[in-house]
């Protein structure tokens, strides 16, 4: 065993400076701390990077994940395709609107839904389907947006993950009929606490705008608290100005570890992607010895994620289906760090660790 040459490297680490905090100071001094010129001037700004779809800035992804749902039409009794393979915020989001997650199974390669098994799962009661870019892989999002148009659903991108990715040129967030980013504060940039939700239909992003602020508007609605502050924003629209810098860092990196693993560990990439490297991720026959190994070399590691949602005990049913590819990826899935808050010698540490895996 190698002995740690100092403490863990994070598994990630937001990058916040003098900027940001000058950010937040202009935002104090000005008084206005709510739901301002800070927060239009995000949501523009954000819009630039997504093909200048409406965007509506939200407290959380999961806030963007449900207003998104409710904006768009989705009701109590609807059923919701989502993968099961994902983080238990897509689901969540579904049952919070009252419809029906039903889950189906992964492309075991990319991690993200599978077209066929999408079909398989639709009934006469499917209203949309949310395709998750996984570790920030793009979805097969020109087969769901055919099968959804043939079947008249709505279709939905959990972008989390994603910020940066591209499909064929295009980016996350503008490859969907509704879109949801977060800013937590492990994504490509961070507002600490805080969302985005994309929308095609500058009708859907008004609805939302209402449903955000108590449901008060033009025509009032039964809405929530979901606003996003100035602040928030305010570092937004610093952290946004450095997310190409932290996305080629992180793709940078990225590299690094592919020729470290070889070509048998190495994650695959779909033809025509852009990988948003959200979290770099390897599938290990052995994953908890690589775990323990790595860990013992100073890398930390993450298990994301080590159950899927219909095994979960919120969502298994006595008649459920299996779902082989989600269970098989959820026994063998590790990600290690892979940010811009990695220096020099943290990278080193990094790519020796993953070379004697």
């Amino acid at each position: 065993m190698v002995e740690p040459s100092g403490p863990l490297v994070p598994i990630s680490r937001p990058v916040l400076g003098a900027a940001e905090r000058a950010a937040v100071d202009r935002v104090l001094a000005s008084g206005s701390l709510i739901q301002g010129a800070e927060v239009a001037a995000f949501e523009t700004e954000f819009g630039d990077g997504v093909e200048h779809r409406e965007c509506v800035a939200l407290a959380s992804g999961t806030a963007a994940l449900h207003l998104g749902l409710m904006a768009a039409g989705i009701k109590p009794g609807d059923e919701v395709v989502v993968p099961a393979f994902t983080f238990a915020a897509t689901a969540n989001a579904v049952v919070q609107v009252g419809a029906v997650p039903v889950f189906a199974d992964i492309d075991p390669r990319t991690y993200c839904l599978d077209p066929a098994a999408v079909e398989t799962a639709l009934t006469p009661r499917t209203a949309a389907v949310i395709a998750v870019h996984l570790y920030g892989h793009p979805a097969d999002m020109e087969a769901l947006r055919l099968l959804a148009d043939r079947h008249g659903l709505l279709l939905m991108e959990d972008a989390a993950q994603a910020q940066g990715a591209c499909l064929r040129g295009r980016p996350a967030g503008a490859l969907a009929d509704v879109a949801a980013f977060s800013f937590y504060p492990s994504k490509l940039m961070t507002t600490g606490e805080g969302g985005m939700l994309v929308c095609a239909d500058p009708a859907v992003a008004t609805t939302a705008r209402t449903l955000r602020n108590q449901g008060v508007g033009a025509e009032p609605l039964i809405g929530l608290n979901a606003r996003m502050t100035e602040m928030a924003a305010a570092i937004g629209r610093v952290q946004l100005t450095r997310a190409p810098e932290f996305l080629a860092r992180r793709r940078d990196n990225a590299a690094i570890w592919d020729l470290a693993l070889g070509p048998d560990l190495t994650p695959y990439r779909a033809e025509g992607t852009e990988h948003g490297q959200s979290v770099y991720t390897i599938r290990h026959a052995d994953r908890d010895a690589a775990r323990s190994r790595l860990e013992d070399e100073g890398v930390e590691t993450r298990v994301y994620y080590d159950t899927p949602l219909h095994l979960t005990p919120q969502y298994i049913r006595p008649d459920r289906a299996p779902l082989p590819a989600s269970e098989a990826a959820a026994r063998a899935v590790l990600s290690v760090p892979v940010g811009p808050h990695l220096d020099q010698s943290a990278v080193e540490r990094v790519r020796q660790a993953l070379a004697r895996l």
